[in-house]
């Protein structure tokens, strides 16, 4: 098992919330079953230290669901960076950026039409693909829908 995970499953195994529990079971189960360090690229360590700061703009603004203050987000983010740095749950992952763009631009050719795909989501997969990975963790739908399209496994 090699598992890539995206933006939303790291914010629910960090800050925990409906799925948190989930993002747990499955970092354990690689862990167990060698699938780690997990792969963490650039643009997701972004859209993760991005997310735990979002979450406090949401719940200061009464996006239902969301219970985040700034002192947690800090201490998440604290949390996420030293993991990276540690490399053993999850590591910092260099993609070339040339290759990135070549998926990336076959997937939106070969899906986005039909699907509707966002763009991180095919940055996610094209990733996810590129770093031959062969399992693709992500409590977004549509992210899961792509992946599954291009022969990765899902939770």
């Amino acid at each position: 098992m090699k598992p890539y995970v995206d933006t939303n499953f790291l914010t629910a195994f960090y800050s925990g919330g409906m799925h948190s529990a989930e993002a747990e079971r499955l970092s354990q189960q690689a862990a167990m079953q060698g699938g780690c360090p997990i792969p963490v690229t650039f643009l997701t360590r972004m859209e993760v230290i991005n997310s735990f700061q979002q979450q406090v703009f949401f719940t200061r603004n009464g996006v239902p669901g969301i219970h985040a203050n700034p002192e947690a987000a800090m201490l998440e983010e604290s949390l996420f960076l030293e993991d990276l740095r540690e490399g053993v749950l999850i590591l910092t992952t260099r993609i070339q950026l040339e290759t990135l763009v070549s998926v990336f631009d076959e997937l939106v050719h070969r899906h986005t039409m039909r699907h509707g795909f966002r763009a991180y989501d095919i940055m996610h997969v094209a990733s996810a693909l590129i770093l031959e990975c062969d399992t693709f963790w992500s409590f977004d739908a549509k992210a899961k829908k792509l992946a599954e399209l291009e022969g990765l496994k899902v939770n």
